[in-house]
């Protein structure tokens, strides 16, 4: 696994409220989906998602993520380097929480929890290629 964190993601209750918190604080949205506020930082992006959406979609209970929830998101190229890392963190120790599958949008992730519940998501965007050294941006870089 590449030392990096690609998207960092907020589960948030009130999305409205939390999006005009960043922009007070001069932070500028990018193109996103309806359900996601996005805002591109330096080599990463940080989304909000809806938490209960965010719970859904993990397959847990709201509850379990507790205030304040994320996922520390690890991009990569393709649908097979998911699949490795995936295998490689159970392997090392990590807890699969959703095993690795197409999504809606038609990308391919999976997450998993660390040894102290620490959720990440892995995925491949192909709408957000990654640059040659694997920084991400939310849209892909050209």
């Amino acid at each position: 696994m590449e030392q990096r964190v690609s998207l960092i993601t907020l589960g948030v209750q009130d999305m409205a409220t939390t999006a005009a918190f960043y922009e007070r604080l001069g932070w500028t949205r990018v193109e996103a989906p309806d359900c996601v506020v996005a805002f591109d930082l330096i080599g990463q992006t940080l989304g909000l998602y809806p938490l209960e959406a965010l719970a859904e979609e993990i397959g847990v209970a709201a509850g379990t993520l507790g205030r304040g929830a994320m996922t520390l998101g690890h991009n990569l190229r393709s649908n097979e380097e998911v699949e490795d890392l995936m295998q490689r963190a159970e392997a090392a120790g990590a807890t699969v929480l959703k095993t690795p599958q197409e999504t809606p949008w038609g990308g391919y992730h999976g997450y998993f929890a660390d040894p102290e519940g620490t959720i990440w998501e892995v995925a491949y965007n192909p709408f957000s290629p990654l640059a040659d050294d694997g920084a991400f941006c939310w849209n892909g870089f050209g």
